[in-house]
């Protein structure tokens, strides 16, 4: 089956956006306004989940509506200081209906990987200029990014893999950034995924060519993202990133972010469902 086959659907119910489907074998409650009816969504979640047997549901939600949650059977598996409008906290909530779901048989390692990335804390790579031309994507930039995800991962969450998902989600709400080498050539990107509304933003979509990594180009993608958050209106940074992978979060702890779980069995990415770790700073400079 293919990626565009596979692809999970994002939905709106109930004053709530969710992405389900068979790919990630989950329902992510992504987005809940602030007036949503909170059990007549569970509700509505479960309900999906049952019917396609799904193994996970995973929430990102405001800390004040976690209680429902919990009464629910959800427990925390995230937390996020200042998540929504830079002043309320954030949570990350979870139900597994398939209870091996619950475990990684890795979570040692994973472990092993929150530890080393929290040495680097306060220990950023010299501030001299990047190897690579760092700039703010263009819609003519799709067709190269895309081909430099495809190339990076078998697999991902969201159709990176396609232009024309590219070029519409720089019409909206995602701000893409690229790294070229002298030649012009297309080494990395990264993008800053924003909840305008909420004033956060998830710093995602990293993916660099085996050739150009282990040359702090993560790095250095990340502090352009940063400066340029304030001008977006965001207060708050956050990522769910790999949980296996040292170097991305030795990146994020390199740059001031606080650890904030582990999110277990979660995200279909790289062939493969995938532990995420989560990583939040204060953007407020």
């Amino acid at each position: 089956m293919s990626t565009a086959q596979a692809m999970d659907q994002t939905e709106h119910i109930d004053g709530a956006l969710i992405q389900h489907g068979p790919f990630s074998d989950r329902v992510y409650l992504m987005k809940l306004e602030r007036d949503a009816d909170v059990p007549a969504v569970i509700a509505r979640i479960e309900a999906l989940a049952t019917r396609n047997g799904y193994g996970k549901l995973f929430v990102k939600a405001r800390i004040a509506v976690e209680r429902v949650f919990l009464a629910a059977g959800y427990r925390r598996e995230g937390f996020v200081e200042k998540l929504f409008d830079g002043r309320e906290d954030g949570v990350f909530l979870c139900r597994y209906p398939d209870p091996a779901r619950m475990q990684d048989a890795r979570a040692d390692v994973i472990a092993d990987v929150i530890a080393v990335a929290q040495t680097k804390a306060g220990k950023p790579l010299a501030a001299d200029e990047p190897p690579f031309r760092i700039a703010r994507a263009t819609e003519a930039d799709a067709p190269e990014m895309a081909d430099l995800y495809r190339a990076v991962f078998p697999s991902y969450p969201f159709p990176i893999f396609d232009p024309a998902y590219l070029r519409e989600t720089m019409r909206s709400h995602i701000v893409y950034f690229t790294a070229r080498d002298d030649d012009g050539r297309l080494a990395a990107a990264a993008s800053i995924e924003m909840d305008p509304a909420a004033a956060n933003a998830e710093m995602t979509d990293f993916a660099a060519l085996p050739a150009c990594r282990g040359k702090g180009i993560a790095t250095h993608l990340l502090r352009a993202m940063e400066r340029e958050a304030p001008a977006l209106g965001i207060r708050t940074g956050f990522t769910i990133a790999r949980a296996m992978s040292h170097g991305m979060n030795a990146t994020f702890a390199r740059l001031g972010y606080t650890f904030g779980g582990t999110l277990v069995n979660n995200t279909q990415i790289a062939g493969r469902i995938e532990s995420m770790n989560i990583w939040h700073k204060s953007l407020n400079y």
